[in-house]
């Protein structure tokens, strides 16, 4: 009984295979027919519409670089982080302390992140330089990320709870959670974070946009150096 239900799943899953592969072969029969179908005046219009969104994307990605964005780096004051996300539509801003360890690692992974997120700004703010901005944020763990959206804070991502809570996450796991808050272009599936062992569906520390009471901060690092 239990080997003829296997049977018919086996089967189940070729024929499903099947369909899906001939989908893919018309699909590639229709692309190749249309090129073919294509006289020099159409292959030459298309090249120009590639052309143009190539100079287009050219033209975005240095006015990305012009703004500040392809690096990670730190501003000086909490008056600076009004100005840097006022003229870029999506920022990552790491509220760090020097005596926290688990800031150290994050840092890390944003340097590398803001390399590859040209569409993202990636700045640092020391909250000790920052006592009305991380009031009016509720900021009360560090680190914690800010992930603003068109000069709003759409999330939070406090300490390393979303990240598997361990200071050996990859940075593939960070990349993973800020897109699932849409602050980069990920590419990856975001149902499934790039850990083996952890579970779809994390729970995240959503926070909304509103501002703080309080002048202490909680360390996340399990070694602060205090």
């Amino acid at each position: 009984m239990a080997s003829q239900s296997m049977d018919v799943v086996a089967k189940a899953v070729e024929q499903q295979m099947l369909q899906s592969a001939r989908m893919v072969e018309e699909q590639l029969d229709a692309e190749l027919e249309k090129l073919q179908t294509m006289d020099e005046d159409d292959l030459e219009r298309l090249k120009e519409r590639r052309l143009e969104a190539l100079k287009k994307a050219q033209k975005q990605k240095q006015e990305w670089i012009s703004k500040g964005h392809g690096e990670y780096r730190e501003i000086p004051s909490e008056r600076d982080f009004f100005a840097e996300v006022k003229e870029s539509k999506s920022v990552v801003c790491h509220f760090y302390r020097d005596s926290t360890f688990r800031c150290k690692i994050l840092d890390k992974h944003l340097a590398i992140l803001a390399k590859k997120h040209l569409e993202t700004k990636f700045i640092k703010l020391n909250v000790e330089k920052a006592p009305f901005l991380t009031e009016r944020l509720k900021i009360k763990v560090i680190p914690t990320l800010a992930l603003v959206k068109d000069g709003k804070t759409k999330d939070y991502i406090v300490g390393f709870t979303d990240l598997g809570n361990t200071d050996e996450f990859p940075t593939e796991m960070l990349e993973w959670r800020l897109g699932c808050s849409s602050i980069i272009n990920y590419s990856g599936n975001i149902l499934e974070p790039p850990t083996i062992g952890q579970k779809s569906g994390a729970k995240f520390t959503k926070v909304e946009k509103k501002t703080i009471r309080g002048k202490g901060y909680d360390s996340d690092s399990e070694s602060d150096e205090d």
